[in-house]
């Protein structure tokens, strides 16, 4: 099987969209675009279906279908297979608990719902440490800066930094509490929304 880990985040977000079912091509781009996933990942025509292409060569996914309506053009629906599923969830988690990677941190989290509870409670136990770790760095470097009496002009990046982190600790410590203690719905226990499933129907970009 391919290493997962050279997948891109949109060949993942584009895998992650066929665990809810077989699809086309202009489907899952309607899909992401309809959810705003263009936050994470940029979403042209051209790339993802190069992209799917490349899924299905590397056997993550496999053709089941071709369609037509009217003049349009022949689509092609495509389904996921056990390899594209694993790979999905190794790269989310060979992702998720890193912190010097901040766009695929993004949408690692944005697809940690395919792991289970526990698994994403312990990956983000060990992005903590690194958060902390990293913290402590920029908190000592400022204090040795004021010490050496350093013009705060030149400390204003590290001074947001740290105070980014503080605050990424804060919002992770809260996620952290609310898988551990149930009040976060997740996995199978997690609310269903088939009206996220699919896209209407319309001419295609």
């Amino acid at each position: 099987m391919p290493d997962s880990t050279r997948l891109t985040p949109l060949a993942v977000m584009l895998l992650a969209t066929l665990r809810e079912g077989d699809m086309h091509p202009y489907e899952m781009l309607r899909l992401l675009r309809d959810r705003r996933d263009d936050r994470l990942v940029p979403l042209q025509k051209g790339t993802t279906y190069h992209t799917i292409a490349r899924l299905e060569r590397d056997g993550l996914i496999a053709e089941v279908g071709v369609d037509r309506e009217g003049n349009r053009p022949e689509r092609t629906t495509y389904t996921l297979l056990d390899a594209g599923r694993d790979a999905v969830e190794a790269w989310v988690r060979a992702e998720l608990p890193q912190i010097d990677r901040p766009s695929d941190f993004r949408v690692a989290l944005a697809e940690a719902h395919n792991l289970d509870r526990d698994d994403v409670v312990a990956l983000l136990d060990r992005r903590r440490e690194l958060l902390v770790a990293s913290l402590a760095e920029h908190r000592a470097g400022l204090a040795r800066a004021r010490e050496r009496a350093v013009a705060r002009q030149y400390m204003v990046e590290v001074e947001r930094q740290a105070a980014l982190l503080d605050a990424e600790l804060a919002w992770q410590d809260a996620l952290h509490r609310s898988l551990t203690d149930g009040t976060l719905p997740w996995g199978v226990d997690g609310p269903s929304h088939p009206e996220r499933f699919r896209v209407s129907k319309e001419t295609p970009a």
